[in-house]
């Protein structure tokens, strides 16, 4: 579960996608920063990782009821450690919250139906468009239009000019789950600002695993109650949500919101990393350039905002 900051739902980078937490901006950067940074791209592998393990469970529950498992464990953990208040919150604190819940069921069952037809890495690289999009978008400095041709560059070459060597569908639940990781960020942000440390968090897994349940169920029936599909489904949920969560959270205390987003920027090659050592999903050369294409302008997307902040500071 990667996440951006709560504080900056404009960055391309983040919660990973597939879980989330509203972050707190780190602080200055400090001598011992390899240290956060060492925790952040722990998290990143985590994250990939979990994904990786995670196809290999569907032939068993399939994609919606992997989702089904992830959520609800994720959610009975969060609300364990974080212990959220239910009650003295207006109507629009909750209806923030269970938005942000619809956007991360939305974001997870879109992204699993994409991995379970194409392969990981290029699944992360589509994906990862979403929030560069709002990136661009919010920015509106022309720089941005660059960037966003350099991922446009990347998506044809991953595509080989009209995506014939990936499954269309595959391709479109990718490119829906860019754009609900891109809604999740915009609701993260408002959550972290209605909801104290990650009590939001909780709140919006916890609307998740209730909405996503059924499906699982309808998929996947008593398949879910298999003692190694239970086993499997806690140990994506824990290596996708709860431990990148723990470790990230660790990171940002020291270690810049901005520099944070960068490293998430990263994602798709944590991602084609995972997918050869675990499911053997070699790349092509061109597939291998269109990722770092797509790397390259979240990069340079994030480091844009990042400057536009600091000569905002400076006047």
């Amino acid at each position: 579960m990667t996440t951006p900051s709560a504080t900056t739902p404009s960055t391309p980078a983040g919660t990973g996608p597939h879980g989330g937490a509203d972050l707190p901006a780190g602080g200055p950067r400090g001598r011992g920063s390899l240290g956060p940074v060492g925790l952040v791209l722990a998290g990143g592998i985590s994250v990939q990782f979990g994904g990786a393990l995670a196809v290999t469970l569907m032939p068993r529950a399939g994609a919606l009821g992997v989702v089904a498992l992830r959520l609800l464990v994720a959610a009975i953990v969060l609300m364990v450690l974080c212990r959220p208040r239910l009650r003295g919150h207006s109507r629009a604190d909750w209806g923030t919250v269970i938005a942000f819940g619809v956007a991360m069921a939305a974001m997870n069952g879109l992204f699993y139906q994409s991995i379970a037809r194409i392969p990981l890495g290029p699944a992360v690289t589509l994906e990862v468009l979403g929030p560069l999009a709002l990136s661009v978008l919010a920015s509106r400095r022309a720089v941005n239009l660059v960037w966003a041709g350099l991922a446009l560059a990347g998506v044809f070459l991953l595509g080989g000019g009209g995506f014939s060597g990936l499954d269309p569908l595959g391709v479109v639940f990718a490119l829906g789950a860019g754009a609900m990781w891109a809604a999740y960020i915009v609701f993260s942000a408002r959550t972290g600002r209605r909801f104290p440390q990650a009590d939001g968090l909780a709140l919006a897994m916890g609307v998740a695993a209730v909405l996503f349940l059924p499906l699982g169920i309808a998929e996947s029936g008593a398949k879910l109650l298999d003692p190694t599909v239970l086993g499997l489904g806690a140990a994506v949920a824990v290596l996708s949500s709860v431990l990148p969560y723990t470790l990230e959270l660790l990171a940002l205390r020291r270690l810049p919101a901005s520099t944070f987003a960068v490293l998430m920027s990263l994602e798709p090659a944590l991602a084609a990393a995972a997918g050869f050592l675990i499911l053997d999903q070699a790349l092509s050369a061109t597939e291998a350039a269109a990722i770092a294409l797509v790397v390259a302008a979240s990069m340079g997307a994030v480091r844009t905002q990042v400057g536009r902040r600091k000569a905002g500071a400076g006047l």
